[in-house]
């Protein structure tokens, strides 16, 4: 049981205000309004489920998928009573059917990529129910709020077309309009010249309005026409009303889902704006808030507090000065636990771990009530018994400066006593006070801890800074010293105080100076460990550095090989040229040794290839070099393509993008994974002392891709003596025919080429002739 009491005094209503202001509809207004936590482990899983789910799609997307709708619930209610709607309420009607569509769509949709636990907004909105028959009738017969289409029928545009006829038949600069009739003002002394019916006269009566006689009958026409248009249109909103009546029920459902979705929109909105973080749940008491901020205290002046109880202690007993922020931190725990029971991420860090509560208790704060003449004691009082009654081991409780108000030692008594009971009920406490005795009470009670909130003594400021495990320190002395108080009066003053509780101080002292020093050295050690891992980064980035210039050195030098090799080549057809015009010579031992010796030259080529280095960026930045063959994706087109040459002087190189080459600048491009498998298993390799059949297949392939094979294939052919060969190259583009007829032009193994007959395959094939 959590009561309303409770929610106003830890400022739940504020949240929900802020809450409030990110709703996108008057439904989702009215929800956030009435949000109340919820009590059951399930049910407050399930609800911050949704909101991750929402949260990661708004940061995706950057709206909710519910847009702003007119409040037709009443309109909804009352359609069976009503003969019919006006324009205004069947617009407002299709503005609402076409957001529980548009929701549906973006919602209901899911990706095979998501799984069963991202798939509750998916379920809300695959119950919405899409009208769009009736959307697209309401948005096809209303013009306006207070006009339909002339095309809402044929019947109502024949009629208004008609009216418009009749209008221009009688129309005349000086004729007007009076009780629907068509009149002319005439003066009273000439009435006698201008036949017709008197149907109005102007104020001071010199002015008579005559209904001619001529238009008398056209004026009947129009009348009667405006009336044919009337029932037209109430027949037409009858007919739209009527096919909206038996949805009415599913609509009303669907608007109320709609604001529910976006409720939960709401929840991931205010989620960004305050950087909250979902909290992990449990049901066992255990609580821990990592670096919690409260939402209500402006940024740039809230200080985080880490926070923990449930765990070794289950009472946890605050002490410091007054304005010192231990009220602050109750606040925090009591509205985190609120909000998070409640659907909504909390302002803290990672690590942050709330229970699940069925009843939260709070007493903070003076609630001095004048009407029952009572003290601000008695209130507080009033309170402690309503929590007494009703509190136990599934409850969290809250108590602000408990037992102050009445006789310190009484006080001090009544306190200790109250903490007793709460704590052996097993409730979850934190308590805030200022008496000493309390602060030793703790320190005997298994399951009780201390916590204290420092206090700045050379600044007269608090820190708001919490430290749980060291009891509060009694700050009197030194600031009334710091004030000017004068050192005799102190000195004085400390001789008032019992040994026990001078003792008692010195311990807290003591165990402050430790606290204070253990902290230096974990700042110093931490610092340390900053330096030490800003320093193993940067030798990191060295080696990196070192080894990128070691495969780009690397890379050079294989391009220069392979520079020497493609020469070498060049320089080798131009010898068998030469060779292969001698006459003399026996061709076929000559092709045998040109055979070799190619052979040999590519396998050297093949073996710089494989041990080239690919110039991968993990860190997504440019290629500094890339070579032919290599995927890569052009980012001002979202497109991955293969290089096809290595980067001009201009820095840009030729890229295969499906069925278009172009050039692109080294800057707009990231390689991509390896394709070197990819390739190998796509080529087809052609041992020259193989067998080859009479065709080769190259669907599929990149025209620089196929040359080689297409190469190799030629070659194999003329050594079995084979005259005529197929190339199987598929109609498509027609890029890769055009790109292999180009090459076949200049290739010293081809006499003539020509596209494949009806029954070859006709142009999805090159039939080649070999010398």
């Amino acid at each position: 049981m959590i009561t309303e009491r409770v929610l106003k005094v830890l400022e739940y209503d504020k949240m929900l205000a802020k809450l409030r202001l990110h709703c996108g509809c008057c439904v989702s207004r009215e929800m956030a309004d009435e949000l109340r936590p919820l009590t059951e482990l399930d049910d407050v899983s399930a609800e911050l489920k949704l909101t991750a789910e929402a949260e990661s799609r708004y940061l995706r997307t950057g709206y909710s998928p519910v847009d702003d709708f007119p409040d037709v619930r009443s309109t909804l209610k009352r359609l069976n009573a009503a003969l019919y709607l006006n324009c205004e309420e069947l617009l407002n009607i299709g503005k609402c059917l076409k957001a529980i569509r548009v929701c549906r769509e973006q919602l209901a949709a899911v990706s095979e990529s998501d799984d069963d636990s991202a798939m509750g907004l998916a379920n809300l909105a695959s119950g919405l129910i899409s009208h769009q028959y009736i959307e697209e009738e309401i948005q096809r017969c209303v013009l306006s709020e207070d006009e339909l289409f002339d095309g809402a029928s044929p019947a109502l545009a024949r009629i208004r077309r008609n009216k418009r006829i009749a209008n221009e038949r009688v129309r005349d600069p000086i004729i007007t309009i009076r009780n629907g009739r068509f009149v002319v003002p005439v003066k009273q002394e000439y009435r006698a010249n201008i036949p017709g019916l008197i149907h109005d006269q102007s104020g001071s009566g010199q002015t008579l309005f005559i209904e001619p006689t001529a238009v008398v009958e056209l004026g009947n026409e129009f009348k009667k026409l405006v009336i044919e248009e009337q029932a037209e249109v109430e027949r037409i909103l009858t007919e739209l009303t009527a096919m909206i009546k038996p949805s009415a029920n599913d609509i009303y459902t669907d608007l109320m889902t709609l604001g529910r979705i976006d409720l939960i929109f709401a929840k991931a909105k205010l989620a960004k704006e305050y950087r909250a973080v979902q909290p992990k749940l449990n049901s066992e008491g255990r609580l821990r808030i990592v670096k919690g901020r409260h939402p209500l205290i402006p940024g740039f002046r809230v200080v985080p507090i880490d926070v923990w109880l449930g765990t070794e202690f289950t009472t946890l007993i605050i002490t410091g000065p007054n304005t010192g922020g231990k009220t602050v931190t109750l606040k925090t725990i009591g509205l985190f636990t609120l909000m998070a029971q409640a659907g909504m991420f909390v302002p803290a860090n990672v690590g942050t771990e709330l229970s699940v509560f069925e009843s939260v208790f709070a007493d903070i704060g003076d609630e001095q009530s004048i009407e029952q003449s009572l003290s601000t004691f008695s209130s507080h009082m009033k309170n402690i018994v309503g929590i007494l009654d009703e509190a136990d081991d599934r409850s969290l409780v809250l108590i602000d400066e408990l037992g102050a108000g009445t006789d310190p030692i009484e006080g001090a008594a009544l306190a200790m006593s109250i903490l007793d009971e709460l704590h052996g009920r097993g409730c979850y406490t934190a308590a805030t006070t200022h008496y000493s005795e309390i602060k030793a009470f703790a320190l005997t009670r298994s399951g009780m801890e201390n916590a204290s909130m420092e206090f700045d003594v050379d600044k007269l400021a608090p820190t708001y800074r919490l430290f749980i495990g060291i009891p509060g320190k009694s700050n009197a002395f030194e600031i009334s010293s710091r004030l000017g108080i004068s050192d005799a009066i102190i000195e004085n003053a400390r001789g008032y105080l019992k040994k026990e509780d001078t003792d008692f101080e010195a311990v807290i002292s003591d165990a402050e100076r430790k606290r204070i020093r253990a902290e230096e050295e974990m700042e110093q050690a931490e610092q340390a460990r900053l330096e030490h891992e800003k320093l193993r980064a940067e030798l990191e980035a060295e080696r990196a550095k070192l080894e990128r210039e070691r495969q780009e050195m690397k890379l050079k030098a294989r391009e220069e090989a392979r520079a020497i090799v493609e020469r070498a080549r060049r320089e080798m057809e131009q010898l068998i040229v030469e060779i292969r015009s001698i006459k003399s010579i026996d061709q076929r031992a000559a092709d045998r040794v040109i055979q070799q010796q190619r052979d040999t030259l590519r396998a050297k080529e093949g073996e710089l290839a494989e041990d080239l280095p690919m110039l991968r960026t993990s860190d997504g930045k440019p290629p500094k070099s890339v070579f032919p063959g290599q995927s890569v994706k052009v980012l001002s087109l979202d497109k991955t393509g293969t290089v096809l040459t290595k980067p001009d002087k201009n820095g840009e190189v030729s890229v295969q993008l499906g069925i278009i080459k172009m050039k692109v600048r080294l800057d707009d491009i990231r390689l991509v994974k390896d394709t070197a498998s990819e390739t190998s298993s796509r080529k087809v390799e052609y041992n020259p002392a193989a067998t080859v059949g009479l065709e080769l297949d190259i669907r599929g392939m990149l025209v620089d891709e196929a040359k080689p094979i297409v190469d190799r294939y030629l070659y194999s052919a003329k050594q079995q003596g084979l005259t005529e060969v197929n190339i199987i190259h598929g109609k498509g583009t027609g890029a890769l025919r055009a790109g292999i007829q180009e090459y076949l032009k200049h290739h010293s193994l081809c006499k003539t080429f020509r596209n494949g007959n009806y029954g070859e395959g006709d142009y999805g094939v090159t039939v080649v002739t070999i010398k």
